[in-house]
């Protein structure tokens, strides 16, 4: 049924809810697992106050290195139990890299976890699950983290 599962992960614990249902289904339908994470990038930031400033370009390198050590360690844990699995990292805006992702890489179902905000709390902040449900063409698998 499926054969391409694409996980985004942020490094949260909350995020981190969804692999045991992709670990399953990708046991199940022998489907290869690719986890991603999406790195925005590091507004330039001009204070007098802080002149010795890390650089918005090695802050970004620096997150794009945890990104790859994290995801990679996530990939190891399923290829040890048989499960095929990869890593991207890609820049942007969470939503816009979650669906130009799935769109190269073909994914069959995007899987997420998500905090389950609703109202007020989703407007301020934003919401990943909400962006994708409104724009992407193929199937969500979204579970609540809580």
């Amino acid at each position: 049924m499926y054969k391409t599962i694409l996980a985004p992960l942020d490094g949260s614990k909350r995020a981190e809810k969804i692999l045991p249902h992709i670990e399953e289904l990708g046991m199940r339908f022998e489907a290869r697992i690719i986890f991603l994470q999406v790195v925005e990038p590091v507004p330039l930031v001009t204070d007098a106050a802080a002149p010795h400033a890390v650089h918005p370009q090695t802050e970004y390198a620096d997150r794009r290195e945890e990104a790859e050590t994290y995801l990679a360690g996530r990939a190891g844990i399923f290829k040890e139990k048989g499960v095929t699995a990869r890593t991207r990292i890609v820049g942007g805006p969470v939503v816009e890299g979650i669906i130009n992702t799935a769109e190269s890489e073909d994914a069959d179902l995007i899987a997420i976890a998500s905090h389950g905000r609703t109202g007020l709390t989703q407007v301020f902040y934003g919401s990943v699950a909400a962006g994708l449900l409104h724009r992407i063409d193929r199937p969500l698998l979204l579970i609540r983290s809580q």
